[in-house]
């Protein structure tokens, strides 16, 4: 699997960059978790930071056009992106280390 960037505009807003990206593979369409991994590994980014919100593959090619976004931490990318999207790229919620919980 190459992946290639396609283009990158900067959302200092969000703590983001939206990435757009084509994907050439040999075998069937990869995983998003393959494709945010692969991805994650390009840009030199922790995959939690990295959000693939679409991938898009014509019938019968074998190149995949997609769009993501990449957050500078983790944190920003729970803050900003719905539960869905967190779910469908594995990303798990912040623990919240309350002291309520807490007995003593």
């Amino acid at each position: 699997m190459e992946i290639e960037i396609i283009s990158e505009n900067e959302n200092p807003m969000l703590h983001r960059t939206d990435v757009r990206f084509g994907l050439t593979h040999d075998e069937a369409t990869p995983s998003r978790l393959q494709v945010r991994d692969s991805l994650a590994a390009k840009l030199d980014k922790d995959s939690d930071e990295v959000v693939v919100r679409k991938l898009d593959t014509k019938f019968g090619m074998r190149e995949t056009v997609g769009d993501a976004k990449v957050y500078e931490s983790p944190d920003d990318a729970r803050d900003v992106e719905q539960d869905h999207m967190l779910k469908r790229n594995k990303i798990e919620a912040a623990e919240d280390d309350d002291d309520e919980t807490d007995e003593e």
